[in-house]
């Protein structure tokens, strides 16, 4: 199905993100559904002419009243704050953006991220601070072995992308998954063994009940020593305060955060000050207007013709 056919749907959108440009995605998506009426959340209106919504992260009570809603999309690939809520009429699905540039991006993020550790650049970055010429021979790429925990759309493309550089690429998920080339394990019970084979983990679950604060001080302590961790996924799936802990001892040998328990990460956070922590500020992977606002028109359209929308989400699962 295409959107741009001569089917339009009409009605209301809300638009509400603190991140994101409005007028950027109002122009992608009026480019693709005319008649679609776009509002910005701050200038709503009535909240019963509302059809469908994209937010990112909105606020509690912000569907309430929104009795003619028929759609909502999640501004992004991580859902879990669209799950768990009062405000949210029953039955209305909910889908989720699985843009291929998204993916593309994500997996940009975790390649750098995993060289920098593989090529030891951090060391090298030190020795520049110092003025040292630091010689340190490069290892074989086989020989770092990188845990991707999480192997949904996003950490499946990551896997594969860090594999075609010669890695050891270890998977991990809740259900079993099968990546060429890459050992997959799956379940709880084997979560541990695949930490304590892994140079480098790579988070990127998706927060839920069964994953928030599964890496406390006990399991992050099942991480050889001198290890390093990136996470790209939810600053919720780690104890940050032991993670910090753990860098400041040296049992981690480095961190590369995109994403904190609270965010924006506070000023005084002892992690801004720590060598071996890289930090941004959660930008791994953003969706993208101009390619994504089809994939939404689609899904609208669908909707507006009678049909199920495409990549609903399970609340009961979170993602």
């Amino acid at each position: 199905m295409n959107a741009t056919s001569n089917a339009q749907p009409s009605g209301v959108l809300v638009f509400y993100s603190e991140f994101d440009d409005f007028a950027t995605w109002r122009k992608a998506l009026n480019a693709k559904l005319p008649r679609l009426e776009i509002r910005h959340a701050s200038d709503l209106g009535d909240p019963a002419e509302v059809s469908y919504a994209l937010a990112w992260k909105p606020p509690a009570g912000f569907f309430d009243r929104m009795s003619g809603l028929r759609l909502i999309i999640n501004l992004g690939a991580g859902v879990d704050s669209l799950v768990g809520r009062s405000d949210l009429p029953a039955g209305i699905p909910i889908t989720r953006i699985t843009d291929p540039n998204m993916a593309r991006m994500m997996a940009g993020y975790v390649l750098f991220a995993t060289l920098r550790y593989a090529r030891d650049i951090p060391y090298f970055e030190q020795a520049q601070k110092r003025g040292e010429w630091a010689y340190r021979h490069p290892r074989s790429p086989e020989d770092v072995r990188v845990a991707v925990l999480g192997l949904g759309e996003l950490g499946a493309y990551a896997a594969r992308e860090l594999r075609r550089q010669g890695l050891t690429v270890l998977g991990w998920s809740r259900t079993p998954r099968q990546i060429e080339d890459i050992d997959c394990y799956a379940g709880m019970e084997t979560l541990d063994t695949v930490l304590a084979q892994a140079d480098i983990v790579v988070l990127m679950l998706p927060l839920t009940e069964q994953t928030r604060g599964l890496f406390d001080r006990e399991r992050l302590l099942r991480l050889p020593r001198g290890a390093a961790l990136i996470n790209v996924a939810r600053g919720a799936l780690v104890d940050q305060a032991a993670l910090t802990d753990l860098l400041q001892s040296g049992h981690l040998g480095g961190a590369t955060l995109d994403v904190f328990e609270r965010e924006p990460l506070s000023a005084e956070d002892p992690l801004w000050r720590m060598e071996n922590v890289l930090i941004t500020p959660h930008l791994a992977s953003v969706a993208i207007p101009s390619s994504a606002a089809t994939q939404i028109a689609d899904n609208i359209l669908r909707v507006d013709t009678g049909q199920a929308p495409l990549n609903v989400i399970d609340p009961g699962r979170g993602y």
